[in-house]
């Protein structure tokens, strides 16, 4: 293969650089998409539990039961929304996504404990979507927890006094107890947008990128100017790095763009190096840029490569760890990821937002990527050389 004139691949650069910025519609994809696509993923994709809507069932009616209900409305993680009586009201609550949860204080609770025996409190969740109820199980957990201390410390306040009556100072019968301090690091404030926002801009960057490398070239096929490329003295390399150069650069563009937005906009954190993430960008745009090769090859009109585009992006983002956990998912799919490059990006970015790694953590997530990214502009390239000849 000779190598590329640097020439001539300059002309087809600016060639398609010319073309994007005259077309006032490739202009607004270019700008637009991006940012309301970070902006309602970062505002949309929150699944924080700020406050649950609960409904309150008390079958006992007791002092306890009022001082338990007291309890949940104290708390901030708690909106009351309903009172009701009957059992038949709390299926329909759920049904029609009223409620979060039903809170259900069975009777005996009171007299249960007065006796200092255990009273029963029941939580039906709406199970719907299992992250919302687990976080909403945890949040009654601690209110439960916070009555139980309560009602210990009261009880043994009542031991102390009357033990003490009448015999001179009191004598402490206290228990022993532990009262764990929890600390989190890099999401202090457990914001699930830290977490989701630096996914959203790997996600556009693939999306866009990979898309407008495919329309490129099928786009001179179905104009019929791929034939006037081929009859003249540029070579399939130079062809394909004038195609391939103007989308880099509008990668990196979107990498600088969105991580603006990020910090500015949804006041995401980032602590790494601004140097690592463009180097890790420049990786993962091999992927990308060599799969919408790729895809060019192995189509003939710009609704095929649209379809094929989203066939392809779908699977490499479920695959990602976006939104659900690899380690999750089973044993022979968690061995596929290691195959897709997007989700190494995935780790690097919410590495370098989050927790400031540098490249002495980063350097395993870097290497996949260009192996990866190597792999696929190569089998591209040598598809698109035999296309061309």
């Amino acid at each position: 293969m000779r190598l590329p004139k640097w020439e001539r691949v300059f002309e087809i650069v600016r060639k398609e650089f010319r073309v994007v910025l005259r077309d006032p519609r490739l202009r607004t994809v270019l700008i637009v998409p991006p940012i309301l696509q970070s902006i309602i993923f970062g505002f949309a994709v929150n699944m924080d539990v700020e406050r649950a809507r609960i409904a309150w069932h008390d079958a006992d009616h007791s002092m306890q039961s009022r001082e338990l209900r007291m309890v949940f409305e104290g708390r901030g993680s708690f909106h009351l929304v309903a009172q009701i009586e009957r059992e038949s009201e709390v299926a329909a609550l759920l049904d029609r996504g009223e409620v979060d949860a039903v809170v259900r204080v069975l009777p005996g609770f009171g007299k249960a404990i007065l006796r200092g025996e255990t009273g029963e409190v029941q939580m039906v969740l709406d199970g719907a979507n299992s992250n919302t109820a687990s976080i909403v199980g945890e949040y009654a957990r601690r209110a439960i927890t916070a009555y139980g201390r309560q009602l210990q410390q009261s009880q043994q306040g009542r031991r102390i006094s009357a033990r003490t009556q009448g015999q001179g100072p009191p004598v402490s019968l206290a228990l022993p107890a532990i009262h764990p301090q929890t600390r989190v690091w890099f999401n202090e404030n457990l914001v699930s947008r830290n977490y989701f926002v630096p996914g959203v801009i790997v996600n556009i960057i693939a999306l866009v990128t990979l898309m407008l490398t495919a329309l490129a070239i099928v786009r001179e096929k179905e104009i019929g100017t791929m034939e006037q490329l081929i009859v003249t003295p540029i070579q399939p390399l130079e062809l394909m790095l004038g195609k391939t150069i103007p989308f880099a650069v509008v990668g990196m563009f979107h990498v600088t763009m969105l991580t603006i937005l990020a910090r500015v906009l949804f006041g995401v954190p980032f602590r790494g190096s601004l140097l690592l993430l463009y180097l890790a960008a420049v990786l993962f745009l091999l992927t990308t840029l060599g799969a919408g090769l790729f895809i060019s090859t192995m189509v003939n009109t710009q609704q095929q490569a649209m379809m094929a585009t989203f066939f392809v992006f779908f699977p490499v983002l479920l695959l990602s760890g976006f939104a659900f956990p690899i380690r999750s998912m089973p044993a022979v799919v968690q061995w596929v990821t290691y195959l897709n490059p997007v989700r190494y990006f995935m780790e690097i970015v919410r590495g370098l937002f989050l927790k400031g790694l540098g490249l002495m953590e980063l350097w395993p997530q870097l290497l996949a990527m260009a192996v990866l990214g190597t792999t696929v502009i190569l089998l591209s390239a040598s598809r698109f050389h035999k296309r061309l000849d």
